[in-house]
């Protein structure tokens, strides 16, 4: 499932943070820990991510890293900000320099109206500031959906340590 643009994505953000002395952490809930999989077919990323959390049901975002279980009842998983919540607690849980986070529809089913499938938020947490990044991809597979968000999620961390 990496293929050689994801692995170049991720050999950069190992740079990046290396260069600017930050460890990192993933929180994923539609990717399932695939963000964490990419960075870790680096070598030396060991130096740069501190781990993951995979946050893949409603419960598992509260109790691992601290998202408001109201904030999830009330905007929903898949929303900014749960996206938000998710990449601010991981970050606060693993006391490091960042976190990313992914919250999304894959499908094949689960999708409505409102959030359909190929719908995902991101969040990316620092000391200084938490952004969010919203993609809809569109109904275009599970797979591909997956791999189209750990690239959006390198890319929020490559774009947060721009030179």
């Amino acid at each position: 499932m990496l293929d050689n643009r994801t692995l170049e994505l991720a050999k950069k953000v190992n740079e990046r943070l290396t260069l600017a002395n930050h460890v990192m952490v993933t929180a994923e809930s539609c990717t399932g820990g695939l963000v964490s999989a990419a960075l870790t077919s680096v070598s030396g990323s060991s130096a740069i991510l501190y781990g993951g959390f995979v946050t893949y049901a409603n419960e598992a975002k509260t109790a691992m890293i601290g998202v408001p279980a109201d904030l999830i009842e009330n905007h929903g998983a898949v929303s900014e900000q749960v996206a938000r919540a998710m990449a601010e607690g991981a970050r606060r849980t693993a006391s490091v320099d960042v976190a990313v986070a992914t919250t999304g529809i894959a499908g094949p089913g689960g999708g409505t109206d409102e959030k359909p499938i190929g719908l995902v938020h991101f969040g990316l947490a620092t000391a200084e500031r938490t952004l969010h990044r919203r993609e809809h991809f569109g109904d275009v597979g599970r797979d591909h959906i997956r791999q189209e968000s750990v690239r959006v999620a390198l890319e929020m961390i490559l774009e947060a340590y721009a030179p």
